[in-house]
């Protein structure tokens, strides 16, 4: 089965060019395109009435309507769609207000067909993607990391843990750095999303650094 996707970027070229591009995957089907984020979100819903989307890929700095705020209004109106940002720019603003928004992924343009299918099916599946440069340009951006109060009741292994989302980092690998079985970290991963009231991980991502919390895992 397909995964049905809206494109929106406001560049002519990128546009097609996308489309084009991510037709030739298999198991992708764009089913819409828009120039801004006023036109995406209409393209959704007009979509919805007929054969539904699976995830937006959306750009951010747009005439009008820019990503961010495309990207709220769709969340507030379908908040089970996925939207995965796919933009120029990885400064830390940029990529907070993103996942603050609500987006699931975050993608440079430098990203080629391989990835970014990669990352729709992800985002489809209800997992978060954040590219490695990405990645590592939030972690450049807490040197020196902030202290804070631990907020929403974590206890500190819950802490440790979102601090190693915040890194990239796999259940397979929190579990390996800190001698637990991954049984135990999805109980961990569990319960900080419960108390910080998060619905997957690039919502931990933006908690991790919007709190201060997301110097690396000793």
């Amino acid at each position: 089965m397909s995964i049905r996707i809206v494109i929106a970027d406001d560049q002519t070229s990128v546009r097609e060019a996308l489309a084009v591009m991510l037709d030739l995957i298999p198991d992708i089907c764009v089913v819409a395109t828009a120039s801004d984020g006023a036109a995406a979100v209409a393209e959704v819903q007009a979509a919805m009435d007929g054969g539904g989307v699976d995830v937006v890929l959306m750009d951010l700095r747009m005439p009008g309507t820019d990503g961010i705020e495309a990207t709220r209004i769709l969340k507030s109106m379908f908040p089970d769609l996925p939207v995965v940002v796919l933009t120029t720019f990885s400064d830390e603003r940029s990529i907070l207000d993103a996942l603050g928004a609500g987006a699931r992924g975050y993608l440079t343009k430098d990203a080629g067909r391989v990835e970014i299918g990669a990352a729709l099916r992800a985002a489809a599946a209800g997992q978060a993607v954040l590219n490695p440069h990405v990645q590592a340009r939030l972690l450049e951006a807490v040197d020196p990391p902030r202290i804070t109060p631990i907020p929403a009741g974590l206890t500190p292994r819950e802490v440790d843990v979102l601090r190693a989302i915040a890194a990239g980092l796999s259940n397979r690998e929190i579990a390996q750095q800190m001698f637990v079985s991954e049984a135990t970290v999805k109980t961990h991963i569990n319960h900080l999303f419960a108390k910080a009231e998060l619905r997957d991980r690039a919502q931990a991502v933006h908690f991790a650094f919007t709190h201060g919390l997301a110097a690396p895992v000793r």
